[in-house]
């Protein structure tokens, strides 16, 4: 959407048939529009783990962005101060907390490339893995590690592939590199899904 205004009016809007649980606006402004223990209807189909309803097991959090600029500091700051509380109310561990593109790789490309990630893990908001040793490529390794990880969406690996780097490495480009397999490795090795009791 053009702005939070825009976003907002299309939430409220029963023919849209969407809504989420919370909007951050680039400004920081955190507007609530579904109580935290209904059921929003941000993300649509998809899957993370066994989990193939995830409206009925997540809390949606919008946020305020043309998909290409970088994220403004007041709404990362509203979410660092969101994420915590949500957390807290519901015993999200931060492995729990993914994105649409994580949940429906391809069909959803949010929150996408631009956004801290890493700034999120730093605080324990977020995960984020670390650098191992480089990895041979092997795509039926990848693809194993991914799934380990939660990422269990049936799409093609150049999709899976996009998504993964769109939050893990962004920028990187062309075929599977060992790079990539390093880091699959490590998130399968220290988040397995059964880890995650919930997300947002």
């Amino acid at each position: 959407m053009t702005d939070a205004k825009a976003a907002c009016d299309w939430l409220c809007n029963p023919s849209a048939e969407v809504s989420a649980h919370y909007l951050i606006s680039r400004h920081g402004d955190i507007m609530q529009f579904v109580a935290e223990e209904k059921r929003a209807w941000h993300a649509g189909a998809g899957k993370w783990g066994a989990i193939s309803d995830i409206n009925s097991h997540s809390i949606g959090i919008e946020l305020d962005n043309d998909g290409f600029s970088p994220f403004s500091e007041p709404l990362m700051a509203a979410l660092e101060t969101l994420l915590p509380e949500i957390a807290g109310r519901w015993g999200i561990a931060s492995k729990g907390v993914i994105g649409h593109s994580d949940m429906a790789p391809g069909r959803k490309i949010d929150p996408g490339a631009r956004f801290d990630w890493r700034r999120l893990a730093q605080q324990g908001l977020a995960i984020w893995p670390k650098s191992q040793q480089v990895a041979s490529v092997d795509e039926g390794r990848f693809v194993a590690d991914l799934t380990a990880f939660g990422v269990t969406a049936d799409v093609d690996l150049d999709v899976r592939l996009a998504a993964f780097r769109s939050r893990f490495r962004p920028g990187a480009t062309g075929p599977l590199a060992s790079a990539d397999m390093a880091l699959a490795s490590d998130l399968a090795a220290r988040f397995p899904v059964d880890a995650c009791e919930a997300n947002v």
